[in-house]
């Protein structure tokens, strides 16, 4: 009878599904932690704010009011309350899933938060796309010509767009294509006075291409970079001298010992740059007047709209989260070596 020669794989290398409840039941838990600590920081730093929400919302309107009329509107917004009070009511509320309503829109904050999102998501999906593709192409490139003038070119290219401000690179491509070449439209997210029935779906795209090519272009150097060099160690590793030995060449050899290992990285900081995708929209949309969530966001803070920053404040950290959450679970498909706990 022959000898049973398989070997028994660590349970800590195999999660399974308590490995996956326990990896679950963690980010649950450092989510919540982290939603309190947001709150807390973004509610401190609104309070000491000196600018007063009264004026910031009434503007140049703001001399024909009288003391008694500021009174009666910090009064109905609770602004006369203590800070603690006004905390512990608003995390009443909340925890009851109502996030208050926006003092500029005149709207719940969830209802302009889902709003604007929509609009911001296609933004920032085309970019987070060309972004991830664009970066990861050439970042191939680069590494499997290193030395080269395409690692060069590339390389050089990748420095200068990571050092480059979203609004400086906005304002470039506007005044190049917008103005100069009056091949893309100026600003918003359609045609202005056409109704909304009547805004076809290449009307919507026009006018999405050019902020979305500016939040791609500013996201693809970091993904350049890290694939390059992803790919520059993956060609200096044992199995690839192997498998060179053996006759690998080419697009064969890239596809088969290159791609694989390269995209784990890639993919972990594409998810893992949310954080910057909705920053750098943030001044894109300022510079195009892309009526998005970034586009809310400046107005709210200028205006200091308290209960819509919160909402927002609370809003990306759940979308930062969930985007760092679902690079590390796609890196731990790509990667069968890392476990849902992050070790090799």
């Amino acid at each position: 009878m022959a000898a049973d020669t398989t070997t028994a794989v660590p349970a800590e290398t195999s999660p399974g599904r308590f490995g996956w409840g326990r990896f679950a039941a963690k980010r649950a838990l450092r989510l919540v932690v982290l939603l309190c600590g947001v709150a807390v920081a973004a509610f401190s730093l609104m309070t000491a704010s000196p600018v007063d929400p009264v004026r910031a919302y009434v503007g140049a309107e703001v001399a024909r009011i009288g003391p008694e009329q500021q009174a009666l509107i910090e009064d109905a917004w609770g602004f006369d309350d203590p800070p603690v009070e006004r905390f512990l009511a608003w995390a009443g509320e909340l925890v009851q899933g109502n996030l208050g309503d926006s003092i500029v829109f005149n709207q719940p904050v969830a209802d302009v938060i889902a709003e604007r999102f929509v609009t911001s998501l296609a933004l920032m999906a085309a970019a987070w796309t060309l972004s991830a593709v664009l970066g990861f192409g050439m970042g191939l490139l680069a590494g499997w010509y290193r030395g080269r003038w395409v690692d060069r070119v590339l390389t050089w290219w990748a420095y200068t767009l990571a050092s480059a401000p979203t609004f400086w690179v906005a304002l470039l491509l506007l005044y190049v294509f917008a103005v100069s070449l009056r091949i893309a439209p100026v600003c918003c997210a359609a045609p202005i006075g056409v109704l909304a029935d009547d805004v076809t779906v290449w009307d919507r795209l026009h006018h999405l291409i050019l902020p979305a090519v500016t939040l791609s272009i500013v996201g693809v150097a970091p993904i350049v970079l890290h694939t390059r060099q992803a790919v520059v160690e993956v060609l200096a590793s044992d199995h690839v001298a192997f498998a060179r030995a053996q006759g690998e060449r080419g697009w064969g050899l890239v596809r088969h010992r290159i791609m694989r290992n390269a995209a784990a990285p890639a993919l972990m900081l594409s998810f893992a740059s949310f954080g910057e995708l909705f920053g750098g929209s943030i001044l894109a949309e300022q510079v195009f007047a892309y009526p998005g969530l970034g586009a809310a966001t400046t107005t709210a803070a200028l205006r200091q709209d308290v209960p819509l920053l919160l909402g927002i404040a609370l809003f990306t950290t759940v979308f930062v989260f969930c985007g760092n959450l679902l690079g590390d679970v796609i890196h731990r498909f790509v990667d069968p070596r890392v476990t849902v706990d992050g070790a090799r």
